[in-house]
């Protein structure tokens, strides 16, 4: 059975549902696809305890519905999984898209046909969905990567990656193993600590972790941010990180020991990861200096907070403070990460110092004999970032060539962070080279542009709309020399370059320059009649 589109959208969660909206605006027939029975993307199968968006939950949204934004409610400052999942359904019934959107349904395969100038999916019920345009919203953090331990089949009591976590599972008085600290394991760790009859943490890289600051939403704060709606977006537009506060002009180097100690101890207690790499000093990121008194300082509240000396060394980090910066869970409850330490069920086991020998039926064994008695074992490690979810679909471009071939050689690359050359009428929102940024914001711009590209070409009757091989190159240049300077690079086996995974390779996987500085590279082109692109005919 085949079916015939304008565009189809693959993903309905914040990247599907903005540039369906946006596409139907300007009299597209759109099909948004999804695998799950409903909308929301990541935050559809990521039902993990603890789980939540470490940005403020007034920048965590749409921006271009503002009579929603001044409505529609937020209880604390960092919205959980159910609120973002609720908040997404919200939208897609406000706005009336369900009618375009088929659920339990996978592409399978999406092959460019030169002779017809089209798209032509493949996806489950043997259905075949013919498309002038192809866009990707396949999200950045949803390729699992699950670890194959020697002796994993052999483990008696329950495994569950966070990212597919089952609905209603209850952890209380288990005896319970995470492995991995990330973002997503302090969040777990935070959560469950108080729950459980003990808690091991199979720590790989101790995290420079600070605290989030969420607390409940005052009626007087809901009122200011309702008042300032407009300058808020503007403010996050127009900024590095998108986060929603104003990051610091000054450098570490500018100030004494003393007000260097005052606004590293105020940016704590307000709270956020982001806020403390980036509005603490605007050097953290580029100088080891300014980097290693932020390390410091983390090291000393980690000496502070955690009673156990052993635990604490444990604890704490000694590389650069240089990877996704990261908070503890949900605060607003009274859960920390570093405090959940000092609870006497909760311990922590450095996978450097003692390795993980094997898993056996009854816990995991590390390097020094000893076993771990488990009821669950979580595997918080993340995801095949950025481009697992490409690489393990079959879409093929110009000459059968794949996406995996044409980045097998150098890595994951596009041309602006949104399209491939030879991929016709592709667009991919959050592809390689994309902002590293808020995400919300970073969807927006990208399907502004991918909008206005479309829009253009309907109007000049173009059949096809695709980058030259001579601007891709010279915008993935850009961001190499954007990251050249930034100590991110040295951090070790940072998911951000793709080092979390064997046999990966270690590259460039985003735009570096912030979201500014993205959105005018995007307006540029617009400007420059979409510049980079072959002449729309």
């Amino acid at each position: 059975m085949s079916e015939e589109l304008d565009a189809v959208i693959v993903g309905a969660g914040f990247a599907g549902i903005n540039q369906l909206h946006a596409l139907r605006a300007i009299g597209l027939r759109c099909l948004v696809i999804d695998q799950n029975d409903d909308v929301g993307g990541t935050w559809y199968s990521n039902l993990y305890p603890g789980a939540m968006s470490d940005t403020e939950s007034y920048v965590y949204r749409f921006s271009w519905d503002k009579e929603d934004l001044m409505q529609y409610p937020f209880k604390e400052h960092y919205v959980k999984q159910p609120e973002v999942l609720a908040y997404l359904q919200h939208v897609v019934e406000r706005h009336d898209l369900r009618k375009h959107m088929r659920f339990n349904t996978q592409m399978l395969s999406a092959n460019w046909n030169d002779s017809i100038g089209a798209w032509q999916l493949t996806v489950t019920g043997d259905r075949v969905l013919t498309a002038k345009y192809l866009i990707t919203g396949l999200g950045l953090l949803s390729a699992v990567n699950s670890p194959d331990f020697p002796g994993l089949e052999t483990f008696q009591g329950d495994v569950h990656h966070t990212a597919k976590w089952p609905k209603n599972y209850n952890i209380d008085g288990k005896r319970v193993g995470v492995i991995g600290c990330g973002s997503t394991g302090v969040q777990v760790i935070t959560e469950i600590g108080r729950k459980v009859k003990t808690l091991t943490c199979f720590q790989r890289h101790p995290q420079y972790s600070v605290p989030s600051g969420d607390r409940k939403v005052t009626p007087e704060y809901r009122q200011w941010i309702n008042d300032n709606w407009d300058a808020i977006f503007d403010q996050v537009r127009n900024s590095i990180t998108g986060f929603g506060f104003k990051e610091s002009t000054t450098s570490y180097h500018d100030v004494s020991a003393e007000d260097r100690e005052r606004i590293f101890e105020e940016n704590w207690q307000k709270g956020n990861g982001f806020r403390f790499m980036f509005g603490t000093f605007n050097d953290i990121t580029i100088d080891l200096e300014a980097n290693e008194g932020a390390c410091d300082f983390i090291r000393r509240k980690i000496d502070q907070i955690v009673e156990d000396p052993e635990k604490a060394r444990k604890l704490k980090p000694h590389d650069v403070y240089a990877r996704r910066p990261l908070c503890d869970g949900n605060a607003s409850n009274g859960q920390k990460y570093f405090e959940q330490f000092n609870r006497p069920n909760v311990d922590i086991v450095d996978l450097k110092e003692t390795p993980i020998a094997g898993i056996e039926p009854a816990g995991v064994r590390t390097s020094d004999g000893r076993l771990h008695a488990l009821d669950l074992l979580i595997f918080a490690t993340g995801f095949d970032a950025v481009e697992g979810n490409y690489t393990r679909i079959a879409i093929h471009g110009r000459s059968g060539r794949s996406l995996k071939d044409a980045w097998d050689e150098t890595g994951p690359t596009s041309y602006l962070g949104v399209s491939m050359p030879g991929f016709p009428n592709l667009f991919m929102i959050n592809a390689p080279k994309g902002a590293f940024t808020n995400q919300p914001p970073a969807i927006e711009a990208q399907v502004e542009f991918i909008t206005g590209l479309i829009e253009r070409a309907e109007q000049a009757n173009a059949q096809i709309v695709e980058p030259t091989d001579e601007a891709e190159r010279e915008y993935s240049k850009l961001c190499e020399d954007l990251a050249a300077k930034s100590l991110f690079w040295k951090a070790e086996d940072n998911w951000i370059f793709g080092a979390n995974i064997p046999g990966k390779k270690r590259c460039l996987r985003f735009f570096f320059g912030g979201l500014q500085m993205y959105r005018e590279k995007l307006v540029e082109c617009r400007d420059q009649g979409y510049a980079g692109f072959k002449p729309l005919l």
